[in-house]
């Protein structure tokens, strides 16, 4: 054993204890939806799915996890997340919903002057084995989301998924980020192999900066990523392969 491996494995050891205690499998079928209005259409799309949308889907069965639209939305974005006991359940419920005659009269309705949806992206989404969601208090209006998306070079997603497993995730919580959920897409979804999607709560704008800054800061945290990179011989992320969104929950959000 060299010197260099000798020092990479001792610091793994040493990082070891901070590693986030297990938790029951969440085997549930996430579906990350994302829709871009029509111009002009942004205000018409959110009143649809306060006043009908979301309702219908949970009649259906679709658990509906969370609803947001950036802060900076020029693209006039809705961004949202339903749940599902599997892939199978989740087509069942969008058969029902789209069958059902209150969607149906709802869309013709909100649809005369035009098409509400210039374009839907969906992605479904598989738990990671360390993914958690604190507890939120209601009634905060500065607090904000933060969705992240980490995009791997080859054979470094593993390695990426135990550094979080065993260091990020506590050291969040250390510097009081809190968590909505850790996510790979599913297999057979384009990224399933090199990607890491996951959801932050944080105060406020300025509480996010706070954190990040303390965080990165950390001795523990430069310890963990030293030992990951060397081990791994690089970077784990690709060049630009770190992307972050600031979301705001819309007022019909599930999520506070």
């Amino acid at each position: 054993m060299t010197r260099r491996t000798a020092l990479v494995c001792s610091l793994l050891t040493a990082l070891s204890s901070f590693a986030a205690p297990s938790r029951a499998a969440d085997t549930k079928c996430y579906e990350l939806r994302t829709y871009t209005a029509a111009p002009g259409k942004l205000d018409a799309l959110l009143q649809r799915f306060r006043n009908h949308t979301v309702g219908l889907f949970a009649k259906h069965g679709m658990t509906n996890v969370g609803y947001w639209v950036p802060a900076e939305n020029p693209d006039r974005k809705l961004i949202y997340l339903l749940s599902f006991p599997d892939r199978v359940a989740r087509d069942t419920s969008f058969k029902a919903f789209g069958g059902d005659p209150a969607w149906q009269a709802a869309q013709k309705a909100s649809e005369a002057d035009g098409k509400l949806v210039d374009k839907i992206e969906s992605r479904f989404l598989s738990a990671t084995d360390f993914s958690k969601t604190d507890p939120l208090a209601p009634g905060n209006p500065s607090r904000i989301y933060e969705l992240r998306t980490y995009t791997c070079g080859p054979d470094r997603l593993t390695p990426l998924l135990s550094r979080f497993r065993d260091h990020t995730v506590a050291l969040f919580s250390k510097y009081g980020m809190k968590h909505f959920g850790y996510w790979t897409p599913s297999v057979g979804q384009p990224g399933s192999s090199d990607t890491l999607i996951y959801l932050l709560v944080h105060d406020s704008k300025a509480a996010m900066a706070a954190s990040f800054e303390a965080f990165r800061a950390d001795p523990t945290w430069i310890a963990a990523k030293t030992a990951s990179e060397t081990a791994a011989g690089g970077s784990l992320t690709l060049p630009d392969g770190v992307q972050s969104a600031v979301l705001i929950p819309t007022d019909f959000s599930a999520a506070p």
